[in-house]
């Protein structure tokens, strides 16, 4: 959502291990593993809402918020527990929590089945709705989509804030995994995060994509990573290899955009050409 407005959310790593710390606190202060979930998922749509309110309202760059945020939010997760992990295995009203994460139902696992239903409703916003359409207008040209009455400022808090759902999301299923909640974020996970939706082929520019796109990037770089694993490729060439397939899947989808120009500009010039013959 967020890149199809032509944004990136920086701050998603971090958002997603502040809410893991939040959720820790509060289940190990004695409330149950569903508050702590509540907990969660409200602090990343928090988050995400003061991305887009700043964005979106304020009209500061979205680079230079979600990098700061990125800090900000990553403070939080340290000083919250004074940079401790909080281990949550002896705590019985948490065990929910991992037995829904890493469950089954029927022959699926459960987190599959819940990111299976997250990604088929977003689909449907986006395909469906008014705001789905809004998103797509915002990103392929902010100005024009507030001149035919889209609240611009409106939609780019909402995209945030999806963003923030989701990290909120992840801090679940991450805590249920671990039994544990850590405050330090992993690396590499904002730049699968990022490059999982570029090599989707949703245009760094915005307006153009989808989540299904989304869906085979995140299966083709697992497919990538599960087979440097099992090839015993050191993990300080995995990077690499993300970083250049990441390179690699923009470049294709510039020189894509490229092509298209050049046709419509080829087509402009030979509708020009017949209309002066015909002139």
């Amino acid at each position: 959502f967020v890149v199809l407005t032509g944004g990136i959310d920086l701050s998603i790593a971090s958002a997603s291990a502040a809410g893991a710390l939040l959720l820790g606190i509060v289940v190990r202060g004695g409330a149950g593993w569903w508050v702590g979930c509540l907990v969660a998922i409200a602090a990343g749509i928090t988050f995400g809402f003061l991305n887009g309110a700043m964005i979106g309202i304020l009209r500061i760059p979205f680079f230079v918020v979600t990098l700061g945020t990125l800090s900000i939010y990553q403070s939080v997760a340290l000083l919250s527990t004074g940079g401790e992990t909080v281990s949550l295995f002896l705590y019985p009203r948490f065990n929910e929590i991992p037995t829904l994460v890493n469950g089954e139902t029927g022959p699926f696992p459960t987190v599959l089945l819940l990111g299976g239903a997250l990604y088929l409703i977003g689909a449907l916003v986006l395909r469906y709705t008014t705001f789905g359409r809004s998103v797509y207008a915002v990103g392929a040209n902010p100005e024009a989509a507030r001149l035919t009455g889209i609240k611009v400022s409106w939609i780019l808090i909402s995209v945030y804030a999806i963003s923030g759902l989701s990290a909120g999301f992840a801090a679940v299923v991450a805590t249920g995994r671990l039994t544990a909640a850590s405050p330090q974020v992993d690396p590499n996970l904002m730049l699968n995060v990022i490059a999982a939706v570029l090599i989707g082929g949703t245009a760094f520019t915005g307006g153009d994509g989808g989540l299904l796109g989304t869906v085979i990037g995140v299966l083709f770089l697992g497919l990538i990573q599960n087979g440097l694993q099992l090839s015993s490729v050191s993990t300080f060439w995995q990077g690499t290899v993300s970083g250049v397939i990441l390179i690699f899947a923009v470049g294709l989808g510039v020189l894509r955009e490229y092509g298209v120009r050049s046709r419509l500009r080829a087509a402009r010039r030979r509708r020009a050409f017949e209309g002066a013959e015909s002139g």
